[in-house]
């Protein structure tokens, strides 16, 4: 079974956000506040006039060794056959404490106020019925039809890649194992299968 990763590389993102727009209409998630699964922050860094823009491509790591799983009271979080870091909804009782647990950020609440609005825009076919913790799935249901994530299928630039860390073959693994693409904050031994090229 392959063990599926993503490199980002931020050389070539263009911070359009397409990543963004994509995994909203696929995954029903807010896009109409400042919730979102993945996104491309626009961060300035450096004093005057020595600043510089960066865009910082976001996402869950999908963890090998989640810090938000070891916290949820529920159980509801959990990973799947694929390794994958998931959120059952039905148990999942909004106490926040993947939220805090989580050193990425990449958590946030699916309020009451997301459902009525997305009952509006979708109808019947409204994925989310209940107040949840939501995150990044790494569109296990398009991965399940053999297909890429939606952020990765609509980059304009191809700034991200999905292939399998154990295949030496794969451009994935070959940019992870040559230290070209690195994880973020590897120091919190929290072993992310998502990887920077800078």
């Amino acid at each position: 079974m392959a063990r599926l990763g993503m490199v980002i590389d931020m050389r070539s993102c263009v911070g359009c956000q397409a990543c963004s727009a994509a995994c909203s209409l696929e995954n029903q998630t807010p896009y109409w506040s400042d919730k979102w699964r993945t996104q491309v922050k626009d961060i300035e860094k450096g004093a005057y006039p020595n600043t510089g823009r960066h865009l910082v491509p976001t996402i869950c790591m999908h963890c090998e060794d989640p810090a938000c799983m070891t916290v949820c009271p529920s159980k509801a979080t959990f990973k799947n056959e694929d390794g994958f870091v998931l959120v059952d909804y039905d148990t999942c009782l909004g106490c926040k404490a993947c939220m805090a647990a989580c050193p990425y950020g990449a958590r946030y609440v699916y309020d009451k106020e997301d459902i009525a609005e997305a009952r509006a825009v979708y109808g019947d076919s409204a994925q989310h019925q209940k107040v949840h913790i939501d995150k990044c799935t790494f569109c296990q249901d398009r991965i399940a039809r053999g297909m890429e994530p939606a952020c990765t299928a609509t980059c304009p630039t191809t700034s991200r890649m999905v292939g399998d860390l154990d295949n030496p073959d794969s451009s994935v693994a070959k940019a992870v194992s040559s230290g070209l693409a690195k994880p973020l904050r590897q120091d919190l031994g929290t072993g992310p299968r998502i990887f920077y090229i800078y």
